[in-house]
């Protein structure tokens, strides 16, 4: 697709509908993980939820591989339990 010199570019039809967006309606803008995303202004909150969601993915990526491998599922438990 080709941004116009007024910023302005069409949406290709399947994706409008896919995404639910009508002739005449509002749609938001944002920017999610460095990605222009685009949603129906009714849709708002999907796009909230989200956000959220990636940015609870992207800390579950950060701490991928942190973990003590050699503590098994009953030396965990005992480490928890035996806190003051």
């Amino acid at each position: 697709m080709r941004v116009t010199s007024k910023g302005q570019v069409t949406i290709p039809r399947d994706l409008r509908e896919l995404a639910g967006i009508e002739p005449n309606s509002e749609v938001v803008f944002a920017i999610e993980g460095g990605k222009l995303t685009i949603v129906p202004k009714d849709g708002k909150r999907e796009a909230e939820e989200r956000e959220r969601l990636d940015r609870f993915l992207g800390a579950l990526r950060r701490m991928a591989g942190t973990g003590d491998q050699a503590l098994d599922a009953e030396a965990l438990a005992r480490i928890t339990r035996d806190r003051d």
